[in-house]
């Protein structure tokens, strides 16, 4: 969620505690940029369907830290390489960006799918580009003009719309439940996400983005692996409910695909661009999302659609705006 600086070649000969340069001044977006653009909306539009089918066996809270556990455990020789290379004092962002961005919303966005279509699910998701404008204004420094304050009303309104007149998306939810009101977890989560985009931009530019998602998922792994095999009903369910095995594919996928692998090349697309380009991606995300909930067979009525289409328009707005 990020104009072209390619990031210092340190992954291959880093100092031991490399000088990290400021963020890059603004440039043209690059082709590659674009390309990873619409990579990433493909694997996180994948993302929500994906979670749904997890949901089928196992709770929010044993998907949330499922997810943020396998992530961890992929990158976890990169963060072992890259551990000592990036300075102390910086440990302290890889926490607040992996608390805020990647664990928390691990668990909302599960949480809010028990009771909301995963294709609804994708359209709130583009509230991140909103949030990531205003979290940048409230504690990055950056302004916020009338017209980017209309956009950010526009994405707000798209979600009252969508919530309160379209419906959760009928009863095509791993609860066989519908609440609408579930997606305000989801508004929470890409409030965590503009934080978290914001963190990473000001602070670790210049650094592999492999370092940095490695290293934060390190940080906030331990605690979820912690939680899932003591704190819950995980490999209870693994060896005895009907299923499981294939639920905890899902999440594994997820987890490879929309949190390990999605997290490296986000954080290079956010250190090669613009923050609020690389949340733009929010704009494919939707689409991608809505397809795979009508595959499954979900209701997308008129009132959605609106919705969407306002949430869109302010995705626009914020992305033109001075």
């Amino acid at each position: 969620m990020s104009t072209s600086s390619t990031p210092a070649p340190a992954a291959a000969a880093a100092p031991a505690s490399p000088t990290v340069a400021g963020p890059p001044p603004h440039q043209p977006t690059t082709l590659a940029a674009w390309l990873l653009l619409i990579v990433l909306a493909c694997i996180w539009g994948t993302s929500f369907i994906l979670m749904k089918k997890g949901l089928v066996v196992f709770s929010a809270l044993e998907l949330g830290a499922t997810r943020v556990t396998v992530a961890a455990l992929l990158l976890f020789p990169f963060s072992l390489k890259y551990l000592r290379r990036v300075e102390r004092s910086r440990f302290k962002w890889l926490l607040l960006s992996g608390v805020v961005g990647t664990l928390i919303p691990a668990f909302l966005f599960a949480y809010a799918e028990t009771k909301l279509a995963s294709g609804l699910a994708g359209v709130l998701n583009a509230l991140t580009v909103a949030f990531t404008l205003l979290m940048g204004a409230l504690f990055f420094g950056q302004r916020i003009t009338w017209l980017r304050a209309v956009g950010i009303a526009a994405g707000l309104l798209g979600t009252v719309v969508l919530m309160g007149l379209g419906g959760s998306g009928g009863e095509a939810t791993p609860t066989g439940e519908g609440n609408a009101w579930y997606g305000l977890y989801i508004v929470l989560a890409t409030l965590g996400y503009g934080i978290s985009i914001n963190i990473i931009k000001q602070h670790f530019h210049g650094i592999p983005s492999v370092a940095v998602t490695g290293l934060l998922l390190m940080l906030i792994g331990g605690p979820a692996a912690l939680y899932l095999l003591l704190g819950t009903d995980f490999l209870y369910k693994l060896q005895h409910a009907p299923g499981a095995w294939e639920a905890f594919g899902y999440i594994a996928l997820l987890a490879t695909l929309s949190t390990a692998v999605a997290m490296v090349l986000f954080n290079k697309l956010i250190q090669q661009s613009t923050a609020l380009f690389a949340s733009s991606n929010t704009y494919l995300v939707p689409i991608v999302a809505l397809g795979w909930g009508l595959l499954d067979g979900e209701v997308i009525n008129a009132w959605h659609l609106v919705g969407m289409v306002i949430i869109l328009l302010s995705v626009f707005i914020l992305n033109r705006a001075k």
